[in-house]
């Protein structure tokens, strides 16, 4: 199934069915959180300090997937908040997301901050059914 983009033209429509692990950023300056969803559980990591988000944000995610032993395969889905925020914590998450994606083969898609008025596992599920995550991501949205 294809839709069409007046501006970039044909782009591929997700198939919903296909996202069942996944991680999702959340990092856009404010309330910034991660969210691991595998084998039918959901963990959340609140950070606490603004500070230094963008200096853990790595090493965070690679603590969670070690201890929630998650599987990272092709299989496995990165979303990713496109914003709007903070400019270099959406740089630093898009390329952390960006990284787990070549390494590991995975699909990552992305998504507007107003597109998840709250973090929580069924939001996530509505995010996801509503069939608005972007593969594009070559626009990220900034606040000044």
């Amino acid at each position: 199934m294809l839709e069409y983009d007046l501006f970039w033209g044909v782009k591929k429509i997700i198939n919903i069915k296909m996202i069942n692990d996944f991680l999702i950023i959340s990092c856009t300056g404010n309330n910034d959180k991660l969210g691991l969803k595998i084998n039918n559980n959901f963990y959340i990591h609140d950070f606490q300090n603004k500070a230094k988000n963008n200096e853990i944000l790595v090493s965070t995610i690679l603590n969670l997937f070690n201890k929630h032993k998650a599987k990272i395969d092709k299989d496995f889905t990165v979303l990713i908040n496109n914003g709007p925020g903070s400019f270099s914590t959406i740089r630093v998450a898009l390329a952390a997301a960006k990284g787990i994606k070549i390494s590991n083969n995975v699909q990552l898609y992305g998504f507007n901050n107003a597109d998840l008025p709250q973090f929580s596992l069924a939001n996530i599920e509505v995010l996801i059914n509503k069939n608005i995550l972007e593969k594009n991501l070559i626009k990220p949205l900034y606040s000044s």
